[in-house]
């Protein structure tokens, strides 16, 4: 599988990339499988970098803060009234409420538009402990934030495929290290910095997540959704502060191959 880095900035869009937005895609049935984890703000615009967005097979939110979903407004305008539209029904995983919450970010005044709401307009599909999403076995785990929130395990289903987990927005838990368990790949966020005070349950620093790759014995540890007000490379060095195992950062372009 490939991972591309769509957006990487924490809580806002940050003035060098915009807000979560991870695109994973893997052979599927003699063709490459588009599936992106989060849509966060600018980062639908920025996607036209990587593929045309009417090739999207699915979408999977992790949870539904706006700096992760708010940009599937922007997916379904495209894809009612771009020259190529109207685009065909994706699957949309996420936490239950998805299509109301989405309904609620598009709603101006209680207006409806003709034809299909943004709560119609997409599969919606509520997030199981396991299930299968094209070319993935994807395992789910809720973790520790204030709303509904869920960390993501792709294992792609080929001899030499790669693995990765993504934490979406989380606080420690020990959750995440038994969903890590020896995985290519771990992306975690990384909002916080080492010595402040953090709120509980909210995010982790860059040391948080090094020693969840450390007790997960992950491959390699790519850390994301750093906020534009806090530097990238402390949170880097606090990080490899705690492990020796490789650590990078994400940034927008980024991209790995897994497996």
């Amino acid at each position: 599988m490939q991972l591309t880095i769509v957006g990487a900035s924490g809580s806002v869009s940050g003035p060098e990339s915009p807000a979560s937005c991870y695109l994973v895609q893997a052979p599927f049935e003699g063709r490459t499988f588009s599936l992106l984890l989060d849509l966060g703000p600018g980062s639908f615009g920025a996607l036209y970098r990587y593929l045309d967005p009417a090739e999207l097979d699915a979408v999977a939110l992790s949870h539904l803060h706006p700096d992760h979903c708010v940009d599937m407004c922007g997916l379904y305008v495209a894809g009612r009234y771009a020259a190529t539209a109207p685009w065909r029904r994706i699957a949309v995983y996420g936490p239950l409420g998805t299509p109301a919450r989405l309904a609620r970010a598009y709603e101006v005044n209680g207006a409806d538009e003709p034809g299909l709401s943004i709560a119609e307009w997409f599969d919606h599909r509520v997030w199981q402990a396991e299930q299968m999403i094209g070319p993935f076995t994807v395992h789910t785990r809720r973790v520790a934030h204030p709303v509904e929130a869920y960390a993501i395990r792709l294992s792609e289903n080929s001899d030499a495929g790669g693995s990765l987990v993504f934490t979406g927005d989380t606080g420690p838990t020990p959750v995440l290290s038994e969903l890590a368990h020896g995985v290519d790949l771990l992306l975690s966020e990384a909002a916080f910095l080492t010595g402040a005070e953090n709120p509980p349950d909210l995010h982790l620093t860059g040391a948080d997540a090094a020693a969840i790759a450390d007790e997960a014995g992950v491959g390699l540890l790519v850390l994301t959704h750093i906020p534009p007000w806090h530097d990238p490379e402390q949170v880097l060095a606090e990080a490899r502060r705690v492990t020796h195992r490789p650590v990078e950062l994400a940034v927008a372009g980024a991209r790995w191959t897994i497996g």
